[in-house]
């Protein structure tokens, strides 16, 4: 028997919490009553706690209970758990218990507990995209991978943000018991064994505007709406009306990176919409996004995303409903 622990408290993620422990709930159909998980939850706040969606959820024991024995110890993520630090009571919980577990970890933004605990020195994690950065700031000794869907160091298991918490279950439990329960579980949940690439699939590409008012900002207008266009740096100077040094070097600053990076980002963008909305050939993509050939494309969605522009549409592409009324 295999003890599963999820940390849970007041505006908690739903989803970091069902999502995880449905993998292991559904894992028992397909294990023998010794090899079974036995699932817990504990609440840092009272044993009723309100998640971020308004759903009530009744934890089995509080952190006042005692030091729960785990096999594995998960901390679930939630809106407000990145400006939250827990009085030192219960950080001093969380630390022992940690310490305790077989192995331990969090979903999502549940990392900061962790990190508030001093349980993340010298160690290599992942977060939500979103927040990342901000780990990075509150945990300066530990390596935070912010383009990873869940990442395992020694005992130490953390995921990206809401359903890579699935993803994480899913490994561990292929971890515990081989490819084939993990595949069965997989297709009861109607979910990808293992998804392609990283977070940056899902973040937001074009998050550098700059100031609309600004010389760079009708230039990157000028970008966007002709993507076609080669676009040389000397080029887009001209139309700023810059020296290309001063160009280059307020381009940098407002936006926050080089104009060819810029370019190569909003090419992307604009064929991951026409991935996933429209039946154009992958090479009448390249060509209208200014790739030139799929070839191009192909390296430049790899090196990005971590995924080819054929699996990307394989994954997101739209689809009609699979269930209609009769």
């Amino acid at each position: 028997m295999t003890i599963v622990t999820m940390v849970v408290f007041d505006g908690v993620q739903a989803l970091d919490v069902s999502g995880p422990l449905d993998v292991f709930a559904e894992a028992n159909r397909f294990l023998m009553p010794s090899d079974r998980y036995r699932l817990q939850t504990v609440s840092l706040d009272g044993a009723a706690v309100t998640c971020s969606n308004g759903l009530v959820l009744q934890a089995g024991q509080t952190w006042q209970d005692g030091v729960p024995v785990s096999d594995l110890l998960l901390v679930a993520g939630g809106p407000p758990v990145p400006g939250r630090l827990l009085p030192q009571d219960r950080q001093a919980w969380l630390r022992q218990a940690c310490q305790q577990a077989h192995r331990f970890g969090a979903i999502c933004n549940g990392i900061f507990l962790l990190g508030h605990a001093g349980l993340l020195a010298g160690r290599t994690v992942t977060t939500h995209w979103n927040d990342a950065a901000a780990l990075a700031q509150v945990c300066p000794h530990a390596r935070v991978e912010a383009d990873r869907i869940y990442v395992e160091d020694g005992n130490l298991y953390s995921s990206a943000g809401v359903t890579a918490g699935i993803d994480l279950a899913l490994y561990l439990l292929r971890r515990d018991h081989g490819p084939e329960v993990a595949r069965n579980v997989a297709k009861r949940l109607v979910v990808v064994m293992q998804r392609a690439g990283g977070q940056s699939q899902f973040s937001p590409w074009l998050d550098a505007m700059a100031d609309p008012a600004s010389p760079i900002a009708e230039v990157q207008r000028q970008i966007l709406a002709q993507l076609r266009q080669s676009w040389p740096v000397a080029e887009l100077a001209r139309l700023a009306n810059m020296s290309l040094r001063s160009f280059t070097r307020s381009f940098s600053r407002e936006t926050g990176m080089a104009p060819a990076q810029f370019i190569q980002r909003a090419r992307i963008e604009a064929a991951r919409n026409l991935l996933e909305s429209g039946d154009l050939p992958i090479k009448g993509i390249a060509y209208e996004c200014g790739f030139g050939d799929a070839g191009r494309m192909r390296q430049a969605f790899v090196r990005a995303l971590g995924v080819s522009p054929q699996r990307y549409r394989e994954a997101f592409r739209q689809r009609d409903p699979a269930c209609r009324l009769a």
